[in-house]
């Protein structure tokens, strides 16, 4: 019988703790959703374990199918120059597909309006409400028309305005978009970060929405977070299945 192919999850890491502990409850969500599904993390930097040595571990198990996906929300350098890097060192017998990044999706704006009703605003106040939608920035102009383009697709669905800013790389900060939305007018501002996991540049937009009515908490293990990462996966594992004929 074809073995499932193995998920394996590869997040950027950081030297701050919260990175991966948060990353790792996002994993155990995804299990909990699919508990036949081998799930698996791997860093690439930062943080043990690495992908490489989590690739040649399940290669000396004897695992011969790998699904492998960016815990990324752009897909920018590290989408497409870092982890191809890397999986093209990976042990030969191994049969690795990388999935699609997690955004955009509607499932990720539904996780950030989760966040958003956690901090304490409800869907009475989208009409008032002001939003900064904060990621942590990028070199590379698709990721950034991505949040450009999420930003206008959310305030359509009945928020007052919505803003996207940026961590660094881009302009606007946080701070700024802030001042723009009291300036506009809005009664109540909430910053939203469209970020995965805290570290230096989650730090960086909780500064940033100091002068803000509301701050919303990362994504992190949100169950839209881990639907759409399944979404990903599934999508990703139908070639390789196809070409075992499975």
């Amino acid at each position: 019988m074809h073995q499932t192919p193995v998920l394996l999850v590869i997040a950027h890491g950081s030297r701050d703790p919260r990175h991966a502990a948060t990353v790792h409850a996002l994993v155990r969500r995804v299990r909990s959703r699919r508990p036949g599904l081998r799930v698996e993390v791997g860093f690439l930097d930062f943080t043990t374990p690495s992908v490489q040595g989590v690739l040649e571990s399940l290669a000396a198990q004897g695992v011969r199918d790998v699904v492998a996906l960016p815990l990324l929300l752009t897909r920018a350098f590290h989408a497409k120059a870092d982890i191809p890097a890397v999986l093209r060192d990976a042990p030969p017998q191994l049969r690795i597909r990388q999935a699609e990044v997690l955004g955009p999706s509607p499932l990720l704006v539904r996780a950030l309006e989760r966040r958003l009703y956690e901090a304490g605003l409800t869907p009475a106040d989208k009409s008032s409400t002001g939003i900064v939608l904060a990621s942590a920035g990028s070199t590379d102009p698709e990721a950034i028309a991505v949040v450009d383009g999420l930003a206008r697709e959310w305030w359509h669905t009945g928020w007052r305005a919505v803003r996207p800013a940026f961590a660094s790389a881009a302009l606007p900060r946080t701070e700024d978009a802030v001042r723009e939305l009291r300036a506009l007018g809005c009664r109540r501002i909430a910053v939203a970060p469209y970020v995965l996991a805290p570290g230096f540049l989650p730090d960086r937009i909780v500064r940033g929405a100091a002068e803000a009515d509301v701050l919303a908490d990362v994504l992190g293990p949100a169950p839209e977070v881990a639907r759409v990462l399944l979404e990903r996966y599934d999508a990703a594992r139908a070639p390789l299945l196809a070409a075992v004929g499975a």
